[in-house]
């Protein structure tokens, strides 16, 4: 009985990120090893590239693609031809398999490090602004299918029972709120969606974009503009409104707009 209190002390102390029982530890992986009663055992080991692990007494064990149950038992196996009956406690210090990416117009991407059990709102309330993601379009991809869709009752209307456990691997695609956003495109240094709000000009939606490259032609720049089936065309003479002045020229957009600057062939 002393002994076994002994062991889930040392337990209890160690110092995890993480431990859940199906983890699956991966190369990179840092593990803390203790063999009760055998202190030169006691060892902290980096899962290498290759997948394996070494440490006193064991020279190469297949770490990768075990939980850390299988691994303790692998490793209790390998130290019995060592220690008589070894009493074995293994734990995750550091985890860098542990890991879902954000992907999408509709936010930075991102890899999200997951040191504790995680679920996809944890994730959503940390990636910053979603005014530009479609959360109705929005799914988790995992193992070649798609676990999960719509976002929106969960993030925005509370709807927390639609919550889920992210797993190691998981993809986040947000795509882009395209009727939210105004589109630069053509010669400009980078061509962009950008977050459309109230007063916001032509001339914002260049400067952010980078203004015009070495071949634009600025008294050819476009607004696309699409009102019900039809779509309107707004010519811009930019040269008259950054070089004179012409604050005419500096027409307010509208969610969906496309600016586009053509290049000049002279």
């Amino acid at each position: 009985m002393k002994k076994l209190l002994l062991v889930l002390l040392v337990v209890l102390c160690l110092p995890v990120l993480a431990h859940a029982e199906d983890y699956v530890v991966g190369e990179g992986d840092t593990l803390s090893v203790h063999v009760w009663g055998e202190d030169e055992l006691k060892s902290t080991v980096i899962v290498r590239p290759d997948g394996k692990m070494s440490m006193p007494g064991i020279d190469d064990i297949m770490a990768a693609g075990k939980t850390v149950p299988e691994l303790k038992k692998e490793v209790t196996v390998q130290l019995s031809k060592l220690v008589k009956s070894p009493i074995v406690s293994i734990s995750l210090l550091k985890s860098v398999n542990s890991r879902v990416f954000v992907v999408g117009g509709g936010v930075q991407p991102q890899v999200y490090d997951m040191p504790q059990r995680t679920t996809l709102l944890h994730v959503l309330a940390s990636v910053g602004s979603l005014d530009a993601a479609d959360l109705t379009k929005a799914y988790v991809y995992r193992e070649g299918k798609k676990v999960m869709s719509d976002f929106s009752g969960l993030f925005s209307k509370g709807e927390f029972d639609k919550d889920i456990q992210l797993e190691p691997g998981d993809m986040i695609f947000l795509p882009v709120k395209y009727e939210r956003n105004v589109f630069v495109i053509g010669a400009v240094n980078q061509p962009k969606a950008i977050f459309f709000h109230e007063g916001f000009t032509v001339l914002d939606a260049l400067l952010q974009a980078g203004s015009f490259s070495k071949y634009a032609d600025e008294d050819e720049v476009l607004i696309i503009r699409k009102d019900g089936d039809k779509k309107i065309t707004i010519p811009v003479k930019t040269k008259d409104l950054i070089k004179k002045g012409d604050l005419s020229q500096n027409v307010l957009l509208q969610a969906g707009d496309y600016i586009v600057a053509s290049e000049s062939f002279f």
